[in-house]
């Protein structure tokens, strides 16, 4: 027996997933070095104050944002303390249900993530050229700007 009975084939949906996932790896890598280093946030909070200046009122109960940007509940509460801590955000407490904890977007947070598009954009699509000149890569990065 060898080892290549257990390897995927090259066109199975495993050997499909590690693909995308060497692809993500690459480009999550570079986003969040970009965006520390040229602006002082990391990934998350960008992606965090993101989906908050998308809400209507500017505010997400911290489950709704931790689905949508994938925390875990304690990750995303410490994630808005470090915004909070910084200015960008801050922690509303529902006045209907006591229990209900939103995370606010101030202005200085939209401010922010002004200045971060232009590097995340820039970054995304350098990341994406350059997996896409790796064969193994090509058909993915092809398919996500193919896809609608």
């Amino acid at each position: 027996m060898t080892d290549d009975l257990y390897a995927p084939s090259a066109s199975s949906d495993q050997a499909l997933w590690t693909r995308v996932l060497t692809l993500h790896a690459h480009v999550e890598r570079h986003l969040a070095q970009a965006l520390q280093r040229r602006h002082g946030i990391g990934l998350s909070e960008y992606r965090a104050l993101a989906d908050l200046a998308q809400a209507s009122d500017g505010e997400l109960r911290m489950q709704v944002l931790a689905d949508r940007i994938g925390l875990g509940q304690s990750s995303v509460t410490r994630l808005v303390g470090r915004l909070d801590t910084a200015g960008y955000a801050y922690r509303d407490l529902c006045p209907d249900d006591k229990r209900g904890v939103y995370a606010v977007i101030t202005e200085e947070g939209r401010q922010r993530l002004a200045a971060a598009r232009s590097t995340y954009s820039e970054v995304l699509s350098a990341a994406l050229n350059t997996a896409a000149s790796d064969p193994e890569l090509e058909p993915v990065v092809h398919a996500l700007r193919k896809a609608p």
